[in-house]
Order: C-alpha cells, then structure tokens, then sequence
C-alpha cells in the first residue's frame, strides 16, 4: 500500500483534512504479502511559516548514490562547530545525475566560518513542511503529492529549490541510529 493512498482513501472515508492530525504509520503491506517499515508521520503536513534562521554550512555536489554518508560525515564535521540544530538542505535534486547538497548548522545570529565552512540564511517565508521518522524519500513524496493536491506552488524551477531542508528535530551527535532521528522536511511556498 503507497503511503499517500492510503492517507487519501482514510480522509475520503472520514471527510475530513488530516494534514492537522497526528498519525503514526507503522508498516504496510506489499502486493506479495510482506509487512514491511514504512515512514512514521509525527506532525503534517501543514503549511508553516518560518523566521529566517543563520547557519554554518558546508555545500558541495555529489552523486545521489552515496550522498547520505556524505551527509553524514559533514554532520560529524559541522557537529564540532558548537550547540545548534544541524539540517540537510538539497539545493538541486537530480536522481540520476548531482546532488547539489548542504549541511548546516543553525547560530543565533551571524556568525564567521572559514573557507570550507560557510555563512549563510534559511530565508523566512511560508513552507510545506512534515515531521516525519524513517524513509526520507517516501516522506518527501507524502509531502510533495499534498502540496500538489492542495493546489500549492512550490518556490522551485526544474530541478532547482529555492529552500528544501530537513531539519534534525533529534540531534545526530546525541542518537546514532537513523530509523530513530525525528526530521522536519521543509519546503519554501511561491507565495512565501
């Protein structure tokens, strides 16, 4: 069962907007019968608005296969740069080509880095956004089906987002295991 159906066909059955409810997805089932993990939906989606926050960050281009132990060890780099949220952003996401990719680290306020770690902002504005554990890429085609079945335009071009990030709700410096992390997926309206 697709994840996004099955939340379709239970708001047609209730008739009522679940983007405000709290729902948790345990497994699903496949055509052959095999329960399977499947992304677990803590908040969302919803359309938040957020302030501009300053970051540390590192960006590079790298190939899809493989970007998230890439992703990891720039956690593990951006880590020792002081207390602070730390989130994954995907400038342009090209599955079969460059990932053009950073990660980050949220300061109070603007802050020097040096000439690999760099400054820069998450811009206010209003976004998708859905909290999610496991299973980033079925969590961001939850959240992008939504956001098209709600009639919203996303603040991209082509291949290209003006601001998609995942925010690390749980810290990865303090919870190792990936299945366990709590992630806000983010992504900027037109309209923001």
């Amino acid at each position: 069962m697709v994840i996004s159906a099955w939340i379709r066909d239970h708001a047609r059955r209730d008739g009522r907007d679940l983007s405000p409810v709290l729902f948790r997805i345990r497994h699903a089932t496949k055509a052959d019968g095999v329960s399977v993990p499947v992304v677990e939906i803590v908040d969302g989606p919803q359309i938040v608005s957020k302030p501009e926050l300053h970051y540390l960050g590192i960006r590079l281009t790298t190939p899809f296969r493989g970007m998230l132990a890439v992703r990891n060890a720039l956690l593990d780099e951006l880590g020792a740069w002081g207390p602070g949220h730390l989130f994954h952003r995907l400038h342009v996401i090209d599955m079969n080509g460059p990932m053009d990719m950073e990660v980050g680290l949220v300061v109070p306020g603007p802050r020097d880095g040096d000439d690999r770690v760099r400054p820069g902002v998450l811009p206010a504005g209003r976004y998708a956004s859905l909290s999610y554990v496991n299973h980033a890429r079925r969590a961001n085609k939850l959240l992008l089906e939504w956001a098209r079945d709600h009639g919203l335009a996303l603040d991209r071009w082509d291949d290209h987002f003006a601001c998609r990030y995942e925010a690390f709700l749980t810290d990865p410096r303090t919870e190792r295991r990936k299945t366990r992390w709590q992630v806000e997926l983010n992504i900027r309206l037109a309209d923001g």
